[in-house]
């Protein structure tokens, strides 16, 4: 048994990175392409690689905030080590764009199948209004079903109908359970139906979908306080997780979303989506660095395994890699 859950692993991780080069084309091509006309025909890095090289990072979407830290640090090397060529520096580059980005608790290897650290285990889903929010809670309840442990989604979003229509649909075609109320019901009364009936349902995961609305930062923020103490009612260390969900497509404008979400509540990882259809996903640094937020999962295309779990060390490498699978 042992030896064909681990031939089967192998076989869903290669067909996770396949996933990740096809859905990462685009990014790929627009951030590869800079980067090598940045160094091409150089013999040495000088000051005119360096900015040729700034100029690429920023034109990917990275930030110039992020750039600047990257551009900072690769200096340092060029400095440190004097015979650094151009040929080198892509892995350099690399390097350095790795340590920019924040590990998740437990480093890379988070897998659906792992033991969750607590049961029911609530994450409170954030994020403004299509970016692809309820279609990432649909998914990792797919996810986390496949791999075992019973599911329970909470629709909080009561102020659009669609928003709990469209939940209810993924509950139906996940075959997972929802906890839902009428259009205009109490989001905070939702979130401890839905805490309530994880108890007493003695479920692994809960799912709450909530309002993404950015108009007035007070009110959500208040009404992001008030589902957490109602939450807390029934389970005192609750949400687990506050999972902000982000358009990759948006570029810097991604970057503003989670400003303002940052602000209003604490953000415990980052969820990107629409990342196949975009070549900004340089975002993904930019936000991943500035706000010291691990990215725990990508979105890279319609389907339900079109999730990934985001592994710093794959993406760089696929950003590096024009190949296509």
């Amino acid at each position: 048994m042992g030896f064909f859950d681990k031939l089967f692993g192998k076989r869903d991780k290669e067909k996770e990175k396949e996933s990740l080069n096809e859905g990462l084309q685009k990014t790929k091509e627009n951030f590869f392409s800079k980067v090598t006309n940045a160094i091409a025909g150089k013999s040495t890095v000088d000051e005119e690689v360096l900015d040729n090289l700034e100029e690429a990072l920023v034109g990917a979407d990275v930030g110039i905030e992020t750039t600047v830290k990257i551009i900072e640090r690769v200096e340092q090397r060029v400095a440190r080590d004097k015979y650094i060529n151009t040929s080198e520096l892509n892995k350099i580059l690399q390097e350095e764009i790795k340590d920019t980005l924040v590990d998740a608790p437990g480093g890379n290897n988070y897998d659906f199948h792992s033991d969750l650290p607590k049961k029911p285990y609530i994450i409170l889903v954030v994020g403004v209004n299509g970016v692809g929010k309820t279609t990432t809670i649909g998914k990792l309840a797919y996810n986390f079903k496949q791999a075992g442990k019973s599911v329970l989604l909470g629709a909080a979003d009561t102020f659009r109908a669609a928003a709990v229509d469209q939940l209810t649909i993924w509950s139906e075609r996940t075959g997972v359970e929802i906890v839902k109320q009428a259009m205009g019901s109490d989001p905070a009364a939702v979130a401890f139906d839905t805490a309530s009936s994880a108890v007493s349902r003695g479920s692994d995961v809960v799912l709450i979908d909530t309002a993404g609305r950015l108009h007035n930062k007070l009110h959500l923020m208040d009404e992001l306080s008030k589902i957490r103490r109602v939450i807390q009612k029934v389970i005192p260390d609750a949400p687990h997780e506050v999972l902000l969900v982000l358009d990759g497509s948006t570029g810097q404008n991604a970057l503003e979303q989670a400003k303002q979400f940052t602000a209003a509540t604490d953000v415990t990882a980052l969820a990107i989506t629409k990342l196949d259809g975009t070549a900004k996903g340089g975002v993904v640094l930019a936000i991943a660095n500035q706000f010291k937020i691990p990215v725990k999962f990508i979105g890279v295309g319609e389907k339900m395994e079109d999730l990934l779990v985001f592994d710093k060390h794959e993406f760089v490498d696929s950003l590096f890699n024009l190949e296509k699978s």
